[in-house]
């Protein structure tokens, strides 16, 4: 048992640097691809609707909202960086765009009145806060009647508690201890490729993962992600029908080696509707 405070930022990684990092290497490219994601997703266009992006990190799905015709955007961060670079974002492909970014919890949102939304948005973000059913059911909270709740959340695996305390080392380790941490991983995965006969530098050069990231913030941003918490997409379906959601469409991630979770949990997304208050 632990007495640290996991809903206190302090005890949380600073994804807020790494995503800074991340902004500089956002380009137009990405941001049409961040489109095609969040579409893929919501099953179509924003045009007219609000949206409410937590845990905004770089801002890029917050940008892909109003480029598919939101008419409000905000975002929200328990990170100040995060807030801070997705308004830097916004000031370079969208700087007349109506959106807002503030820094707070999930926790608080209901607090703060931001209002109903029509889409609620939060990939990758609630399996980080500390006590994920909670931030799920306070997320769900700001969903209108009738609107979509978009989530990301770690596949549960065998190995979750393995890296529940992985993660919870790297989030305290020094630059040289991450440094040493992240070229042990990617080796580790390069030489998983290369048992399965597949080409790792390809692999690298091409990625692109639906959160919007390249490989390398990707690691430190898996590495580092703590607080950590999974759930199975079953769990998901009986707790969200509790809010009084009913899913509408899934992509399950399905781990492609012989030990599902040994190298990492990826996300499951979800998108439910709103059918009863």
């Amino acid at each position: 048992m632990t007495s640290e405070n996991l809903l206190a930022q302090e005890t949380h990684f600073a994804f807020g640097k790494n995503w800074a990092d991340y902004a500089g290497k956002i380009d137009e490219a990405a941001v049409v691809q961040a489109v095609t994601d969040l579409q893929r997703l919501i099953g179509g266009d924003l045009t007219g609707k609000a949206f409410l992006d937590i845990g905004c990190g770089s801002g890029l799905h917050s940008l892909a909202a109003i480029r598919l015709g939101a008419a409000r955007v905000v975002g929200v961060d328990i990170d100040a960086d995060s807030v801070a670079t997705s308004r830097v974002v916004f000031a370079r492909f969208a700087p007349h765009a109506l959106a807002t970014f503030a820094v707070s919890s999930v926790f608080d949102l209901g607090a703060q009145a931001p209002g109903m939304f029509d889409v609620v948005y939060s990939w990758g973000v609630l399996h980080h806060t500390g006590d994920m059913e909670r931030a799920i059911r306070d997320a769900a909270a700001l969903v209108a009647p009738d609107g979509q709740f978009v989530l990301a959340l770690y596949k549960k695996t065998p190995f979750c508690g393995m890296w529940r305390h992985i993660k919870r080392w790297y989030s305290r380790a020094t630059p040289v201890g991450q440094a040493r941490a992240q070229k042990a991983y990617v080796a580790l995965r390069k030489l998983v490729a290369k048992v399965r006969g597949r080409d790792f530098d390809a692999y690298i050069k091409n990625y692109a993962s639906s959160r919007g990231m390249n490989f390398y913030n990707d690691v430190h941003d898996w590495l580092g992600g703590y607080p950590y918490e999974s759930i199975s997409p079953a769990a998901c379906h009986a707790l969200l029908a509790r809010f009084g959601f009913q899913l509408e469409r899934e992509y399950i991630a399905t781990p492609g080696h012989y030990l599902p979770g040994l190298l990492g949990s990826g996300c499951d997304e979800y998108v439910f509707r709103r059918v009863r208050g």
